[in-house]
């Protein structure tokens, strides 16, 4: 007598959730560096210029200092944010960058110009305009070269494919997310496919991904093995173990971005991040133990180091 045994799924609307919290609490660095053009002609990198960093699509400001370099960073700030970066140092012109945003891999320049040593405020810099850094004080214009303004357009290409590579996502992250709680997992994987199109690197995207594949094979397996038709059961099995063994790869690749990522000292961060980490491992663990017993007993290793 044959047996039949139906899996079923628990961790979906878990991993909904965990990784809906975590993406919204992404972060990224931000680096920079100030240029003080002196009298004389000469340039310098100063030290202990002050940075003031303010978010403009909601509130939010940072503050920090250049270092003996000349160089400051911000080891996280949120991914989705759009900022101005404002430095400011006594004898000194204040000057700033707009268009920011952070994770672009850009080495932000600010320049300085003798001057009075002020220091500009958000109201000051929406002010002066948002066309070129400005480097005389209460928000004068800078003349703008035309090697800055191919940087700044270069920057301002680059912002514009992120906006649109994060809208993407976060569209696609809703959209596969209410597939999944409705169990329409081949529409969720669909969506979160075309999210991982535009940003490949999206951690919870190919967690939730591996779940509605997990799901998924789960039901094609279940539906296969009470079906009476010989041929359409090895064909539902066959697909099922497919599902299984790319929601394996999908969670692999999900935990090898988690581990990578720069976090946060901020609680809230870590916090998010460790959801984000706990997800990614319960779903690859489940992934694996299909794949494993349903598909490919070879994988018996990545599936004992899944687990």
């Amino acid at each position: 007598m044959r047996r039949s045994y139906i899996f079923t799924s628990i961790t979906a609307t878990v991993v909904l959730l965990l990784s809906a919290a975590a993406a919204a609490a992404q972060v990224a660095p931000l680096r920079g560096h100030v240029v003080l053009k002196q009298a004389d002609g000469t340039s310098v990198k100063p030290a202990d210029a002050v940075i003031d960093v303010y978010r403009t699509d909601i509130s939010g400001v940072f503050h920090t200092k250049t270092d003996k370099k000349g160089e400051f960073v911000f080891a996280g700030l949120p991914f989705v944010g759009r900022y101005v970066i404002a430095a400011s140092m006594p004898n000194a012109a204040p000057g700033f960058q707009t268009g920011v945003r952070v994770g672009q891999d850009i080495d932000y320049e600010i320049v300085l110009s003798p001057g009075n040593g002020g220091r500009l405020t958000l109201d000051d810099i929406n002010k002066a305009g948002t066309a070129a850094p400005a480097s005389g004080g209460g928000g004068a214009r800078a003349v703008e070269s035309a090697a800055d303004k191919a940087k700044r357009e270069e920057i301002e290409a680059s912002n514009k494919k992120a906006d649109n590579s994060n809208k993407i996502v976060a569209e696609a992250f809703k959209a596969g997310n209410e597939a999944l709680t409705a169990k329409n997992y081949e529409e969720a994987v669909k969506q979160y496919d075309i999210g991982l199109a535009a940003d490949p690197e999206q951690a919870a995207l190919l967690t939730n991904k591996a779940a509605a594949l997990k799901a998924l094979g789960v039901a094609k397996y279940n539906a296969a093995i009470q079906s009476k038709d010989d041929a359409a059961r090895a064909a539902g099995i066959e697909a099922a173990k497919a599902n299984f063994k790319d929601a394996a790869e999908s969670s692999d690749k999900a935990y090898e971005l988690i581990k990578k990522e720069t976090v946060a000292a901020d609680p809230n961060a870590q916090k998010a991040h460790d959801a984000n980490k706990y997800a990614a491992l319960n779903v690859r663990s489940e992934a694996y133990r299909l794949y494993v017993t349903k598909g490919d007993p070879t994988k018996i290793d990545g599936g004992m180091a899944a687990f």
